[in-house]
């Protein structure tokens, strides 16, 4: 019986061998399909550098903004458990560059103002009208406040809205290709020396491999807490320039997100100094936040 048992084991691998073979198939891939014919779309290749290039070409290309958006504030987060919605509430966004912007949002229905807030980059104003309240400080000052809605900072909102490229000398961009059968995505990380001189992960952008669209920002502190986790749709050429039409921003450290879908914008319209001054409305309480002590 010995002398049989190799060809023995021989047929029994050979009939597994053709079971395997015809109860095979083509692996499916969930990847995002043509709407007309229902075809895997093709995907595009790019380098590190060369994605680093099209976010400088986005950014290079607007200098200046004014947006009419659909905001949806909510406060609350994912680790909280609880996230509460404010619906229909009407915002304009002005930016220009290098650093200033102004939000400006108004209640529904009766559109008047709930919140105002301009930064010009190093130092941000914010009036919450519900709260009396009018709020300065750096824009480097931590948001500890136990109202979520005092926590809102203009600089934060400026972070998620333009996608900025590597900043030389200060991150090294890392390409990492996210391509299985479900997804079809290129994430560039940027990475950044901290204080203590350690290499960690400032951020990174999220791209189509499709279209080599952005779509999605994640923004990290020193210890790898998610601080900001920005989703973008929707981009259209606007005036010589790229813009999305839908981003999502979330900041799950500090409490709050907003969802902007953008009714109207004009790209690089001349925007004067006036429009980026918030003076403090009589009879409001100030409350002035400084920067956090230098390690």
């Amino acid at each position: 019986m010995r002398r049989f048992a190799p060809a023995t084991l021989a047929l029994l691998l050979g009939l597994f061998c053709s079971s395997c073979i015809v109860r095979g198939g083509l692996r499916p891939l969930r990847r995002k399909r043509d709407q007309k014919t229902g075809k895997v779309l093709d995907l595009k290749t790019a380098t590190r550098d060369e994605l680093n290039a099209r976010i400088a070409r986005i950014y290079g290309s607007i200098d200046s903004f004014q947006a009419t958006v659909d905001m949806t504030p909510s406060v609350g987060s994912v680790y909280k458990g609880v996230i509460t919605e404010y619906k229909d509430v009407r915002g304009f966004v002005l930016f220009r560059k290098p650093g200033e912007i102004r939000i400006l949002a108004q209640y529904p229905v009766v559109r008047t103002t709930a919140f105002d807030m301009v930064s010009n980059g190093a130092d941000f104003r914010f009036y919450l009208v519900s709260k009396n309240l009018f709020v300065t400080g750096s824009n480097a000052a931590p948001a500890t406040s136990k109202n979520t809605l005092e926590n809102l900072r203009p600089d934060a909102f400026l972070g998620s809205m333009m996608v900025r490229p590597a900043d030389v000398g200060v991150e090294t961009p890392v390409l990492f290709d996210n391509t299985d059968e479900e997804n079809a995505t290129y994430i560039l990380l940027f990475l950044r020396k901290a204080p203590n001189g350690d290499l960690i992960l400032g951020r990174n952008v999220w791209f189509d491999r499709t279209d080599l669209t952005i779509t999605r920002q994640m923004m990290f502190d020193d210890d790898g807490v998610i601080l900001s986790d920005t989703r973008y749709g929707q981009w259209k050429p606007r005036e010589g320039a790229l813009f999305p039409g839908h981003i999502d921003i979330n900041r799950p450290k500090d409490g709050y997100g907003v969802v902007m879908d953008v009714m109207d914008v004009k790209m690089n319209v001349r925007l004067g100094d006036d429009k980026f001054v918030l003076a403090q409305p009589d009879g409001t309480t100030l409350q002035t936040i400084g920067a956090p002590e230098k390690r």
